[in-house]
């Protein structure tokens, strides 16, 4: 069976756990992260959807205001996104706007995830569903869920809904 190789880029505020998603979603074990990415980082993991074997190279890329200049190269050849924020962090959220005008004005079109990430801290949390999903709308992008890398939930399936669509764009 052939394989089909997707970049999928991770993009977000720094803290917001790109970097602990992308372990979860690799090895399936809640690995916490204390060190900051240095530009960016990246893996592979093979999946099945729709009965297609799928190689997703997985871009976890800084979120440090002093990367941000490199992110418009990065996201070359990017079949998808995820966008995350950090449900317990505001500032993190009002910030999607201004990577999505990074996404934009490469003039790269991708289906995108937004994510609302740390979903395991409710009792923190800064940012309501109904936000996350307005904005969503708003800014025209094509998914929107929350999940938590620490308890597992919705991570799996996040990547397999995003998959999904970039398959349908191919």
């Amino acid at each position: 069976m052939s394989s089909t190789i997707l970049k999928v880029v991770i993009f977000g505020d720094a803290g917001c756990g790109k970097t602990t998603l992308a372990k979860r979603f690799m090895t399936n074990a809640f690995i916490p992260d204390r060190t900051m990415t240095i530009g960016v980082d990246f893996e592979y993991k093979s999946l099945i959807v729709d009965r297609k074997c799928v190689k997703l190279m997985i871009w976890d890329f800084a979120g440090e205001e002093r990367f941000r200049f490199m992110f418009p190269h990065y996201i070359a050849g990017a079949k998808g996104g995820i966008l995350m924020y950090d449900i317990t962090d505001h500032a993190s959220f009002l910030h999607v706007a201004n990577w999505l005008s990074i996404v934009n004005g490469s003039k790269k079109t991708f289906p995108i995830l937004l994510l609302g990430a740390k979903s395991d801290l409710e009792f923190m949390r800064k940012v309501s569903q109904e936000e996350g999903k307005e904005i969503a709308k708003k800014m025209r992008l094509n998914l929107f869920t929350e999940c938590s890398s620490k308890t597992g939930e919705n991570v799996e399936k996040s990547f397999q809904k995003l998959t999904k669509l970039m398959l349908n764009r191919i």
